[in-house]
């Protein structure tokens, strides 16, 4: 039939355009929503970026077709990045490329490498586009528990990678991870890439949230393991990192076999990014990153003001070590509500707007993400309204 649209059909409804819905609805009638729904960057990119940008756009060579690897000076910018964050050495050529944002490269290298029968082992509860990649690609996904217990996590993973049939072709990993803002450190890759290994298995690791990093905890780098290139691929992006979020730059390294796959699917697909966002790109990972500092700093603070503000209210919830998320276990007396009925509470009665666990995974369904992106000020208001609800018992118990 014309009206049968194959790939459309295997994506459930998108749970949080229901929480999306109801905000548009309460803000038309004039209410304030305090809005910590979505992970988009609320402050402005570093003004040398913008500078850069601006200067290169005034060329006249730079408004033509770019490339869609990414032009060869910021893939060269992209492997210095490695090697002054990692001291892991990457060819330009081979073992990087530059992505429309790091959604783009994730969902594009699963359409360039797997189809119908392949088995994709992903953690849940996962951000939406690591599942549903798969999806898109026509795969089957493979869910693996993920809690903050490391080993509890191997053990899952072992027994899908035993009791999965066909044998599971790639992994994918996101750490530190979102929503849960799970943390690990190189051993937990050493491991990973070890498993690789045994099991003939490729790994995508999303390192989005590298310098978002809080109480000296520092992301490593899967690429850091010897030998990891052999089986194993990093996605990154600019949006978190320095502000940067409607750019829509990131890029992959690692592998090359997989970069090569992600390479030619994209050289049907797209002519690169205007050639004067990559070139601000190059100033953005090659220029000071005191502004990078500057906005750790302020996911700190707001990190800090949320998760006290809420344990003042009777609401506790694990203070993140990284990410610019909450991962909130919803409160006892709530929590049979599940967390999509729990966030329309929030937002009718208290007017916060969180994103429901469930749109990141059945395992997912008893918390609520928070993303920080609302300033300290708002932050308080957005208790105070919490506090109200917890304190009053108002909706259905």
């Amino acid at each position: 039939m014309k009206d049968h649209f194959q790939r459309i059909e295997r994506l459930p409804p998108y749970v949080f355009n229901i929480v999306g819905q109801l905000k548009q609805e309460a803000r038309a009638r004039g209410e304030d929503i305090i809005d910590f729904g979505m992970g988009n960057p609320d402050r402005p990119t570093p003004q040398h970026i913008v500078d850069k940008l601006t200067e290169a756009a005034q060329r006249g060579d730079t408004h033509r077709y770019s490339v869609s690897r990414g032009i060869p000076r910021l893939r060269q910018a992209i492997c210095d990045w490695y090697l002054r964050r990692f001291d892991v050495e990457l060819d330009p050529e081979s073992e990087a490329i530059v992505t429309i944002g790091s959604k783009e490269g994730l969902a594009h290298l699963a359409l360039a490498c797997l189809g119908p029968g392949d088995i994709v082992l992903v953690p849940n509860p996962a951000y939406p586009i690591h599942p549903y990649g798969v999806v898109i690609a026509g795969a089957d996904v493979r869910h693996v528990h993920l809690s903050n217990d490391t080993e509890e996590f191997f053990t899952e993973l072992e027994k899908a990678l035993r009791e999965s049939w066909p044998a599971p072709k790639m992994m994918l990993l996101n750490f530190p991870a979102n929503p849960t803002a799970m943390c690990v450190d190189l051993a937990f890759f050493e491991r990973v890439v070890a498993i690789a290994r045994e099991f003939d298995l490729w790994i995508v690791q999303d390192l989005a949230y590298a310098e978002l990093c809080y109480d000296g905890y520092e992301a490593p780098s899967i690429l850091q393991v010897p030998g990891a290139k052999d089986v194993a691929v990093e996605s990154y992006s600019l949006s978190k990192t320095y502000n940067m979020p409607g750019w829509r730059v990131g890029f992959m390294c690692g592998n090359p076999q997989l970069i090569a796959a992600l390479g030619r699917m994209k050289s049907y697909l797209d002519y690169g990014m205007f050639t004067p966002i990559q070139v601000a790109a190059i100033a953005a990972l090659n220029g000071p990153q005191d502004c990078v500092a500057e906005i750790r700093e302020t996911y700190r603070s707001r990190r800090d003001v949320l998760c006290d503000g809420l344990a003042s209210a009777g609401w506790v919830v694990d203070r993140p070590k990284a990410t610019m998320f909450v991962w909130g276990q919803i409160p006892e007396a709530y929590r049979h509500l599940g967390s999509l009925e729990f966030s329309k509470l929030l937002l009718t009665e208290a007017k916060v707007a969180v994103s429901p666990g469930i749109g990141f995974g059945h395992h997912g369904d008893e918390h609520v993400r928070f993303g920080l992106i609302e300033n300290e000020h708002r932050t308080r208001q957005a208790v105070r309204g919490v506090r109200k609800l917890l304190r009053d018992g108002t909706g259905s118990i």
